[in-house]
């Protein structure tokens, strides 16, 4: 290890601390006093040794200066993806951006988010909010800029979670018959293959196997790769669907399904208009139901036909069951009654206690009720 260098300039005594960094660059700090110098090559050893070290350059680093760094490698998303992050670091400048990322502590996190919930932002923003922060602060960390992100599961709002509006078999057929004829195969592709907005306008003719009735998602509006390799999963569907496809086809050849009324790919700003439209002459549905809510009625139709979790992962194309069953859970039958039949299978095969089919004497039923 490192010793401190004793130097006398002007008749006082500076002790000069000498390192190299992990890249291989000689640094030095100055002390007044030797003890300083040594605990600071101690330490500064440590951390290295560890893959804590953060230079000090690196730790003069403000929020803003991290977050235009951090965006320039972000580009190499779509486009549509780095539009999100831009609108969702200006928040985080607003409040951070001045301050050095070192200097960033939990306790300001948690004053942040619930100024933003006091401001009125909904819970789920402000957890995607907290989330950007995160993902910003850790790689930092991972850049040697600081030694442990601010932002973590103990600073999470949490997401304010709301349970889907799930819409009736009668209300999602008045949605079909309500729209213009040529946009009424969206219906179809929301409510029962589980199509999301943009999947829907950026589907092909191409894309879809009318002989085996099978619908392969590959891009979205306009035509962009979709964004995992779960959301390129295949889903089968009955060929009264596939026959249904077939005349909309027929009646509206194209390159994709949907056209607007010029023959021309459909946008997405084109389909929620007519959806907003049609959803408005449908009783009970709220005014805040999407298009994407559509997809909630397949979820329930498989459900409510027994399908598993596993099965509504794959048909909802899901990256995890823990998706699933955060948004679906409350979907499935209440399981009270089917661990009684379980548990009660087993004691009748048994006959464990005869005083439980004793029915026609009150004693035996009161020393039941007694154990």
């Amino acid at each position: 290890m490192a010793t401190p260098e004793k130097r006398i300039r002007n008749g006082k005594v500076r002790w000069y601390a000498r390192y190299r960094d992990p890249a291989g660059t000689q640094k030095v700090r100055v002390f007044d006093r030797q003890a300083q110098a040594q605990a600071f090559l101690e330490d500064t050893a440590s951390a290295m040794r560890r893959g804590a070290y953060v230079s000090p350059e690196s730790g003069r680093t403000t929020v803003g200066e991290w977050c235009e760094t951090w965006l320039a490698g972000y580009r190499t998303n779509r486009a549509s993806t780095v539009r999100q992050a831009q609108v969702h670091l200006a928040r985080i400048v607003q409040t951070f951006g001045p301050m050095p990322l070192p200097a960033v502590r939990p306790s300001h996190v948690k004053a942040w988010t619930s100024k933003l919930k006091a401001d009125g932002l909904s819970d789920s923003y402000v957890y995607a909010l907290h989330s950007r922060l995160s993902q910003v602060m850790s790689d930092a960390v991972h850049d040697g800029i600081v030694t442990r992100s601010p932002a973590s599961r103990r600073t999470s709002p949490g997401a304010g979670k709301q349970r889907a509006y799930v819409a009736t078999t009668d209300q999602i057929f008045a949605l079909h018959d309500a729209m213009p004829e040529h946009l009424r195969a969206a219906i179809l592709l929301g409510a029962f293959v589980g199509l999301r907005l943009a999947e829907t306008c950026g589907l092909r003719i191409s894309d879809i196997d009318f002989m085996r009735g099978i619908v392969h998602p590959t891009v979205q509006y306009p035509a962009e790769p979709l964004k995992t390799e779960t959301s390129r999963t295949a889903i089968p569907v009955p060929q009264s669907l596939v026959a249904a496809l077939s005349a909309h086809v027929a009646r509206w050849p194209a390159d994709t399904l949907l056209t607007n009324e010029f023959g021309e790919q459909l946008g997405p700003w084109a389909l929620e208009r007519a959806f907003r439209a049609a959803r408005a002459t449908v009783i009970g549905l709220p005014t805040g139901f999407r298009y994407h809510d559509c997809r909630h009625y397949l979820a329930s139709l498989l459900i409510s036909s027994g399908a598993d979790v596993k099965v509504v992962q794959a048909r909802m194309r899901h990256a995890s069951a823990k998706t699933t069953l955060d948004t679906y859970g409350h979907l499935w039958p209440d399981r009270d009654d089917s661990t009684r039949a379980a548990v009660d299978a087993v004691l009748r095969g048994r006959d464990v206690y005869p005083l439980c089919t004793d029915s026609g004497s009150p004693e035996a039923s009161h020393q039941v009720r007694g154990v």
